[in-house]
C-alpha cells in the first residue's frame, strides 16, 4: 500500500537543475497572459484541490476494515510508533470521531481522528471548499483493482454527493502509482464504473467535456515504468471517449531528463492540460521565484505554443519542515502564477495530512496537537493562524486568479479574522440609515435598522475596518479604485475593502476609503448611493455609528 504517495520527489529535488530561460522567452510568456488553449470552465480559470478521501478507521463500516492511511500497521490504531501523518487535524465539526491509542491532546481532550468513508466527513471538507469559494476537487483514485478497490468505489459516491449538495465541481484523477496493468485495467474502470459519474450536474467539464485526470505518467521512477507508448495509448484513448484529460506530470517534463523519462515530450503534449508536480520541489520564496522565472515560464510558453492548458501546483508547505510562513510562502506562488497568467491552478493537497501539504483545517496550536506526538501545530513559527487560515487564503488566491481582486505579493489574508461587532450608521445628510441591498450600492435611506441597515466591522488594526453586511455576507466595496458607488458584493478584503474609521469632534464617525483616500459621501444629501469622492468632511460625509 502507498502511504506517502509522492515523497519520492523530495530526493530528486535535492539535485535538481535549472531550464534556462531567455529574456525573449520570459517576456513572450509574461505577455501571454489571455492566450489560453480554452475558455474559462471547471479547471481553467478554476482553482482544484487534490482530495485525497484516503482515510479509514476501524469500526467505520469501511470494506477496508482498518486504519487506512493514519496507521503504518493499519490493524491497529495509531499512535507515536505506529504513524504515517505528520500534522493533526482539526476535529471540532465532525460528528463521528475514532479514538486512537495517542495520548491526550495537550488540552486534555482524548486524542480522535475522522474517517474519511463517513459522509459527514466529505460533506464537512466541502462545505469548506464552499464556504471559501473553492471551486474544484480532483478525487485521487489509485489501482482500484485489488483490496482497496470496494472503499474507493465507495468513496467517490460520497464525494458525488457532497459536491452536489455543496454546489461543488468534481472529477476522477487516476493515479498510476504502483499499478501494473494499468493500460488495460483504467480503461475497464471507467468504462464499467467511473464514468457513470459524468452524469451528476457537479462533474467538471471542460470545453463541454467531462475532466479526467492522469498522474504519474513519464516519471522516472520504478514505481511508475511504463515506455512512452502505453501510456500515450491512454491518453488518447481517453480523448476518443469525449474527455478533456489533464496529465500530472513531472516537475521538468519539457526537458525529458532528471525526474522525466526520456522520449516522453509526445505524450505530455497529447495532454489537454498539463499540470507538473511540485512538492519536494519548493521550500521557501526564494524557491518559489526562481522556478517562476527557470521553470514556469518556459512550461507556460511551451503550453502556449502547443494550445495546453497549463495547471502548476501552488502548495501550502510542510507544517513539519516549518515551510509555511504564515501564509507568505503560498501566496507568493497565487501572486507568481497569476502574474506568469496560467490557466489555472492546483492546489497540492487538500487533506494531505501524511505529507504535511494540507489546506483542510489543522490543529491551530500545541494544545490542539496529541501530546506524546511531536508534531506542530499551524503557529510553529510564533505566529498565531486560525485552523481554516489555508482555506481562507486558497479562497483570496482564486480570487486573485480570476482577477476579483487586484494582482498583488502582499497577502491579503489575515492569519487569524479579527473580531467583528455589529454597526448601523445613520447619515447626517438626512438622518437615515445606510441601507445594503444585494447588487446594488448602498444609499441611506432606512428608516429604521433592520438586516439591511447592519454591517458587521472587521478591525484591521491601524484604524482601519472592513464592513460586511448582514443581508448577504458581502464586504463594501469601494469600486472601481473609489470611482463607483459603494456596493456590499466582495467575499475577501483588500484595499478596496478597507476604510479608516475616523472619529469627528462632535462624535459622529467618516469613513475615507483606502482606495483612493476620499471620504464616504452620502451624496445628494442621502438621495444617490454612497461614494468615496470627497477631499473633506463635511455633513454630507458624517454619520452616527449605532451599536448593538
Amino acid at each position: 500500500m502507498e502511504v506517502s504517495r509522492r515523497r519520492f520527489m523530495t530526493s530528486v529535488a535535492a539535485g535538481s537543475a535549472f531550464a534556462a530561460v531567455s529574456g525573449t522567452q520570459l517576456a513572450s510568456a509574461l505577455t501571454s497572459a489571455a492566450s489560453a488553449g480554452s475558455p474559462v470552465g471547471d479547471v481553467v480559470g478554476k482553482i482544484t484541490v487534490g482530495y485525497q478521501g484516503w482515510f479509514a478507521c476501524r469500526g467505520d463500516n469501511a470494506p477496508i476494515n482498518g486504519w487506512w492511511h493514519w496507521s503504518a500497521d493499519m490493524g491497529r490504531p495509531p499512535s507515536r510508533s505506529n504513524n504515517t501523518i505528520v500534522a493533526w487535524p482539526d476535529m471540532r465539526e465532525f460528528t463521528n470521531t475514532y479514538p486512537t491509542a495517542y495520548a491526550n491532546l495537550n488540552n486534555g481532550q482524548p486524542a480522535t481522528l475522522f474517517s474519511s468513508y463517513d459522509q459527514q466527513t466529505v460533506d464537512t471538507h466541502f462545505r469548506w471548499m464552499r464556504e471559501n469559494d473553492i471551486d474544484t476537487a480532483a478525487l485521487q483514485r489509485f489501482n482500484p483493482m485489488g483490496g482497496e478497490g470496494p472503499t474507493r468505489d465507495a468513496m467517490t459516491a460520497k464525494v458525488r454527493a457532497a459536491a452536489e449538495a455543496n454546489g461543488r465541481k468534481f472529477y476522477i484523477m487516476y493515479d498510476v502509482t504502483d499499478w501494473t496493468d494499468m493500460q488495460s485495467e483504467i480503461k475497464t474502470d471507467w468504462t464499467a464504473k467511473m464514468r457513470a459519474m459524468t452524469s451528476s450536474p457537479m462533474y467538471a467539464m471542460q470545453n463541454g467535456k467531462p475532466v479526467v485526470g492522469i498522474w504519474g505518467f513519464g516519471f522516472n521512477d520504478p514505481k511508475r515504468p511504463w515506455p512512452p507508448g502505453p501510456c500515450l495509448d491512454v491518453v488518447n484513448w481517453f480523448k476518443a471517449q469525449g474527455c478533456y484529460v489533464m496529465g500530472g506530470v513531472p516537475t521538468h517534463w519539457r526537458s525529458g531528463n532528471e525526474d522525466s523519462r526520456p522520449g516522453f515530450l509526445d505524450v505530455y503534449h497529447a495532454f489537454d492540460m498539463i499540470s507538473p508536480w511540485m512538492v519536494g520541489r519548493i521550500g521557501n520564496i526564494a524557491d518559489t521565484d526562481r522556478f517562476y522565472a527557470n521553470v514556469n515560464t518556459p512550461d507556460q510558453a511551451d503550453c502556449d505554443a502547443h494550445g495546453i492548458d497549463y495547471q502548476p501546483c501552488v502548495l501550502p508547505g510542510d507544517v513539519t519542515g516549518r515551510q509555511r510562513a504564515h501564509g507568505d510562502f503560498m501566496w507568493r506562488q497565487f501572486y507568481n502564477m497569476t502574474r506568469l497568467g496560467a490557466q489555472g491552478i492546483y492546489i497540492s493537497m487538500f487533506d494531505e495530512f501524511n505529507e504535511g501539504n494540507q489546506i483542510a483545517k489543522t490543529a491551530e496550536t500545541i494544545a490542539s496537537v496529541p501530546a506524546d506526538s511531536g508534531m506542530l501545530a499551524l503557529d510553529e513559527d510564533g505566529t498565531r493562524c486560525s485552523s481554516d487560515y489555508y482555506l481562507r487564503l486558497t479562497g483570496d488566491g482564486g480570487r486573485m486568479l480570476k482577477r476579483e481582486i487586484a494582482l498583488t505579493p502582499v497577502r491579503p489574508t489575515p492569519p487569524v479574522v479579527p473580531s467583528s461587532a455589529a454597526i448601523a450608521l445613520r447619515s447626517r445628510a438626512n438622518g437615515r440609515f445606510v441601507t445594503a441591498v444585494s447588487g446594488a450600492p448602498l444609499v441611506a435611506d432606512g428608516a429604521s435598522a433592520g438586516t439591511a441597515q447592519r454591517f458587521e466591522t472587521t478591525d484591521l488594526g491601524n484604524g482601519n475596518v472592513a464592513l460586511r453586511a448582514r443581508v448577504n455576507n458581502m464586504y463594501v466595496c469601494a469600486e472601481g479604485a473609489g470611482a463607483q458607488p459603494l456596493i456590499a458584493d466582495r467575499a475577501s478584503v483588500g484595499p478596496w475593502e478597507t476604510f479608516q474609521l475616523v472619529t469627528n469632534p462632535n462624535g459622529t464617525v467618516s469613513l475615507r476609503a483606502q482606495a483612493n483616500g476620499r471620504y464616504v459621501c452620502a451624496d445628494g444629501a442621502g438621495a444617490q448611493p454612497l461614494i468615496a469622492n470627497r477631499a473633506a468632511i463635511g455633513q454630507w460625509e458624517q454619520f452616527d455609528l449605532v451599536t448593538g
